[in-house]
């Protein structure tokens, strides 16, 4: 079995655990009502936030996808997996778009597409986040954290809302 899906698996397993105890512990958590590791197609206008969970982490170090330490973004810093947890299609540009990581940990967050590569560790508090105007187009999202091998739980919330 490739590392790949080895890393996947064990990442998976995390999530179906993550999933199970936080809607045992919690009938707030709609957890069925999120993706889990999805790809996510959307266009304007997104009438709600959209969520996606899944495990962060992995075993190669940012520097290493991005070839970079830092962006106007923030820093390019943790460790994740050689392909992207998620990959986001925009089917139109967005004015104003967010992307924010919600996480019991600090994590961090890593995007690719058209127009460049930008990072983030601490846009709210621990959380990762990056806003801004978004062009049409494939993006590659990684979420990862500080320790190598360290997988930790997140949402991935995706908003037009500027709050």
């Amino acid at each position: 079995m490739s590392t790949k899906l080895i890393s996947r698996a064990i990442k998976l397993s995390f999530v179906f655990l993550s999933v199970t105890t936080a809607s045992l512990i919690s009938t707030a958590v709609k957890a069925e009502q999120a993706e889990i590791f999805g790809d996510i197609t959307i266009e304007r206008p997104l009438k709600e936030p959209l969520t996606v969970r899944g495990m962060s982490g992995g075993t190669i170090p940012v520097k290493q996808i991005t070839d970079r330490t830092d962006t106007p973004t923030g820093a390019c810093t943790g460790y994740i997996d050689k392909e992207p947890d998620h990959t986001l299609r925009l089917k139109n540009r967005f004015d104003y778009m967010k992307l924010v990581i919600e996480s019991p940990e600090d994590t961090t967050l890593v995007v690719q597409g058209p127009g460049g590569t930008w990072c983030n560790d601490e846009f709210e508090d621990k959380n990762p986040g990056i806003v801004g105007e978004w062009l049409d187009g494939k993006y590659n999202v990684w979420i990862g954290s500080y320790k190598q091998e360290q997988y930790l739980p997140y949402t991935l919330i995706i908003t037009e809302i500027s709050q």
